[in-house]
């Protein structure tokens, strides 16, 4: 990933490889609605879909999965649903935490933001979050369809278009490894 400007010096798209991770002891791609949905927003936007999976309600193979495409050159970012929640299964933000270096504390504040304008009091319920990994972004949205429609089209999607300003996450990209 590199920066690109156009001729003028104005920030053009830049696509973005992002892996989607459905969190669910009882779904398949078949009936992975909001999965289904990240992925069709993704690659409307311009990104590649990077690759896919649905794994189990379970830290340490949740935490695996997100190994496994941290290590990849040709992932950016890596964007979980499902497991968000305060159920004894609800482990996603738990597994997640323990490969962040840095927590993006605003995307929680963000997303809460967005859920009480449609849920109100509600959106207490959730954990989504996000953080940097070995140079890559993570991102923990809840399981329902509403919830990763918002958290798409109101946050990531422009936070991954490096023509947002004043700032994006897309322009830090090539920092976020500094030691």
């Amino acid at each position: 990933m590199t920066h690109a400007h156009g001729g003028s010096g104005e920030r053009v798209f830049i696509p973005l490889n992002i892996c989607v991770l459905t969190v669910s002891d009882t779904r398949t791609f078949d009936d992975d609605k909001s999965g289904n949905i990240l992925a069709g927003r993704i690659e409307k936007a311009g990104h590649r879909l990077a690759d896919r999976a649905i794994v189990p309600d379970d830290v340490e193979t949740i935490r695996g999965q997100m190994r496994e495409w941290l290590e990849r050159e040709d992932v950016d970012v890596i964007i979980s649903t499902g497991g968000t929640g305060l159920t004894g299964r609800d482990v996603t933000i738990e597994a997640a935490r323990g490969l962040f270096e840095k927590e993006i504390e605003g995307f929680q504040i963000g997303f809460f933001l967005v859920s009480w304008q449609k849920i109100g009091t509600s959106a207490m319920q959730s954990r989504a979050t996000g953080g940097v990994a070995k140079g890559k972004y993570i991102f923990c949205l809840p399981g329902s369809t509403g919830a990763v429609k918002d958290a798409w089209d109101e946050l990531l999607a422009k936070q991954f278009d490096l023509r947002t300003a004043p700032c994006n996450f897309v322009e830090m990209m090539p920092r976020l490894a500094e030691r």
